[in-house]
């Protein structure tokens, strides 16, 4: 087996806190004991570009257990946990390339390395093994049959290669799975993105402008817990539809210039490039605080506050000080990358326990029916999604109601009047 991570002696600590978010992830362990019992993976390769986290490792374990030969590697330098890493290698026998605060070179290195199993398989969070089969590795098409993608960022990547007609292989968009944006994106997102800002600088957030750029669901949960947590909201949005849902919901729109004016912390979750750049810098207050939440660190323009700024320095862990001619200074959290993993722990466990439920389900079914499904991106199929809500609602205690006959047969009619 080969790996490569920072400390195969942290394997102990990470193994604890891997059952501990084991715990957290009943819908991933029932999985995992059909897995074990009927072997559907046997045989199957798949390289796994994903967050090295206490939760993932369970993902990896449930794969694991049904067969699969798994290698794992970051999709973010600074959201490995190496605790995790080193378990996933001793404990589980699991291929890793990941080390915490990697560089670029190293980052494309384990990709590569992961890709060395030759996968039958891909699972993205955020597309790299994709765009990188697709740019440097084609021989490897020849034993892929198809992928699973976790990330929002990464679905627009892939339906845009779908769309130019150069996507090779089937590609299971989990990131649109009800179970996985309304919970994961909203719940586990909104959480998790103040946890990592509240680490990294234990400011009380109270009373202060916290500026959202993007109301998607991400955009959606971080409202909703700053919100909670007393800050006045603003939202900024280049869509008329969540704006003005937004402005519905009780919170501030203003465009982006507007808000930097006011702003006292700021978090991106957009998907795209340079939300906040050159000439937003310019007019924020001094000690705004910028954060990101989407998964590139692209959303804030660094190379442009890099240029503009007179000094840099590290006040905090996690916190890069910018002085800009005029005094202010504005402070960067995680050189702009998510904020949840790179100061925090990401989602709790009890929500990607759907999300990741969704993956080792959507693998089975590309394994069964990639054939059928082609060169293109489809959703998580329906009834793998509402299963898997079933199965949560069964661990959380909570039962519903059923349709009776008379019911099923009025819904199904037309013929019923007033």
């Amino acid at each position: 087996m080969d790996y490569d991570i920072k400390d195969i002696n942290l394997a102990e600590e990470g193994k604890n806190k891997i059952e501990w978010a084991d715990n957290n992830m009943p819908v991933l362990r029932k999985i995992r004991e059909d897995f074990e019992r009927e072997k559907p993976l046997k045989g199957v390769r798949i390289a796994a570009c994903l967050h090295v986290t206490t939760e993932t490792a369970n993902l990896m374990r449930t794969l694991k257990a049904g067969g699969a030969e798994i290698a794992l590697t970051a999709s973010n330098p600074l959201s490995t946990q190496d605790y995790t890493a080193a378990a996933l290698v001793k404990e589980y026998g699991i291929s890793v390339f990941a080390i915490k605060g990697e560089d670029n070179d190293t980052y494309y290195k384990h990709i590569d390395s992961a890709l060395s199993i030759k996968p039958m398989i891909t699972m993205d969070d955020g597309a790299d093994l994709v765009s990188t089969i697709h740019t440097k590795k084609r021989d490897l098409l020849e034993h892929i049959i198809g992928g699973t993608e976790e990330t929002t960022t990464g679905v627009i990547r892939l339906v845009s290669m779908a769309k130019q007609k150069v996507l090779e292989y089937p590609i299971i968009a989990v990131n649109n799975a009800m179970t996985k944006h309304f919970f994961d994106n909203r719940y586990g997102t909104g959480q998790s993105s103040l946890d990592g800002i509240l680490r990294a600088t234990n400011v009380l957030i109270a009373g202060l402008n916290f500026v959202v750029a993007g109301y998607g669901w991400c955009g959606k949960g971080v409202a909703m817990r700053a919100k909670g947590a007393g800050a006045r909201v603003i939202i900024t949005e280049i869509d008329p539809i969540k704006a003005l849902e937004a402005s519905m919901d009780g919170f501030w729109v203003l465009p982006m210039e507007e808000a930097a004016k006011i702003g006292d912390i700021f978090l991106t979750v957009t998907g795209n490039k340079n939300v906040i750049s050159e000439e937003h810098f310019k007019l924020m207050k001094d000690g705004a605080i910028v954060a990101n939440s989407g998964h590139f660190n692209v959303e804030i323009n660094l190379e442009a506050l890099e240029k503009i700024a007179v000094s840099k320095r590290e006040v905090r862990q996690f916190v890069k000080e910018y002085k800009l001619p005029n005094g202010n200074r504005v402070n960067i959290l995680a050189d702009g990358r998510l904020v949840n993993l790179s100061a925090a722990e990401g989602h709790p466990a009890m929500v990607m326990d759907m999300s990741f439920a969704n993956q080792a389900l959507s693998a089975l079914h590309i394994l069964n029916h990639h054939k059928e499904i082609g060169k293109t991106v489809i959703d998580v199929p329906e009834h793998i999604d509402r299963n898997i809500a079933k199965l949560k609602l069964e661990t959380m205690g909570i039962d519903i109601d059923t349709l009776t006959p008379e019911q099923e047969e009025y819904l199904s009619g037309w013929q019923e009047g007033t």
